[in-house]
């Protein structure tokens, strides 16, 4: 698309992988000669994020803006709507790109109600998992899947980050409802360099690590009995790093375990420099759509055991990188054997599925494809 286009991104919580994919997004259209602005929630704040979002403020030229985005559905998305619908007026916006479950609902919202006044601008929606990881026979499934449904008539492309997640929506909220593509995660060249390590604190590193989010979806729970399975006398580690809002309770199960010193919580840092702690990373999670850590955790070559969830398949595909069932103790606590058997072995799938990776997900590749998708996209 040549054509120079006024972007806002609009999500929630400025975290995870889901903010990483609308940074990177975000700065490399503002590098191609768009003007982008993102909106996320003026709640979450840490310092960590709080030097990210900083970071990215510097290359965005319509700015960085925060407004209340509660978590669930409630009185509060009206306020949020009309400042989002506000701000869009005031940027005089082409597109509203919304990202997650809430910010794809008040991207839309906001959309429908500019477009009902005669403003032409363009709505597009990544779901990132989000109201898809409910069952559809939950009640917060129904709601929320309820919910997405209503919102088709006020998206102009749906965009997702794995075919996995595409198949999802279609079997719970239903298909043709508006042009849909499938766009992948990317990494940066740089995201390629081997892992450095400390030569005097290499012989320290954990057996495993875990990098993520600390809650219940992620599986920390089956890592740590997998762990409390193995033989007391292999003297196995594990690093796990990430906070959330489930960390005391898996501290606590640590420590009911007995893994007060092979367990150990480190909080949040970068992924690459936490790679740097352990020799194989675990990724035992029960539900996910593309996760960045996958291909970040590739990209470096670093031995990864990981479940067979989401759209981590196409990450693997076509290379002997083992994946497992979710909750399943047994089969993780062998597939951990396994790996401190034969480090060398795993060290070489993680070489091949490294060069996967570089010749299929890149920032640049997923860039192209979604302003090609902003330039398709045309609803009657």
């Amino acid at each position: 698309m040549s054509q120079s286009l006024a972007i806002l991104h609009c999500l929630r919580a400025p975290v995870g992988g889901l903010f990483r994919h609308v940074r990177d997004v975000a700065t490399e259209q503002a590098k191609r000669g768009h003007r982008v602005g993102v909106l996320v929630d003026s709640s979450t704040s840490d310092s960590l994020t709080e030097k990210r979002l900083t970071d990215l403020a510097d290359q965005l030229e319509l700015g960085l803006h925060r407004t209340a985005i509660t978590r669930n559905p409630g009185l509060g998305d009206v306020a949020a709507v009309a400042s989002t619908k506000k701000l869009a007026e005031n940027l005089s916006l082409d597109v509203l790109h919304g990202h997650g479950a809430k910010g794809g609902a008040i991207a839309r919202l906001a959309g429908r109600i500019l477009k009902r006044g005669g403003t032409p601008v363009k709505t597009f929606y990544t779901p990132h998992g989000g109201s898809l990881h409910y069952g559809p026979r939950s009640l917060k499934g129904r709601v929320f899947l309820t919910l997405e449904r209503a919102l088709t008539s006020a998206t102009d492309g749906l965009i997702f980050e794995c075919s996995f997640a595409r198949t999802v929506y279609e079997n719970h909220v239903g298909k043709d409802l508006a042009p849909t593509r499938v766009i992948h995660n990317g990494l940066h060249p740089s995201e390629f360099a081997p892992i450095t390590r400390d030569p005097n604190t290499a012989d320290q590193s954990a057996d495993f690590v875990f990098i993520g989010e600390l809650r219940e979806l992620k599986g920390i729970d089956v890592l740590l009995k997998a762990l409390a399975a193995l033989p007391p006398a292999s003297s196995v580690h594990c690093a796990i790093v990430g906070d959330g809002p489930d960390a005391d309770t898996f501290k606590t199960l640590a420590h009911d375990l007995g893994l007060a010193d092979r367990a150990e919580f480190l909080g949040a840092m970068p992924a690459r420099e936490a790679f740097s702690l352990g020799n194989v990373l675990v990724m035992p999670s029960r539900k996910e759509s593309f996760p960045y850590i996958v291909l970040e955790a590739g990209a470096a070559a670093m031995p990864m055991i990981t479940t067979n969830v989401g759209g981590i398949p196409e990450i693997m595909q076509g290379t002997g990188a083992p994946m497992i069932n979710p909750d399943d103790v047994p089969t993780l606590a062998q597939a951990m054997t396994v790996a401190m058997q034969d480090l060398d072995g795993a060290r070489q799938r993680a070489d091949e599925l490294r060069e996967a990776i570089y010749q299929r997900f890149t920032v640049a590749s997923m860039t192209d494809e979604i302003l090609d998708f902003y330039g398709e996209s045309r609803r009657a």
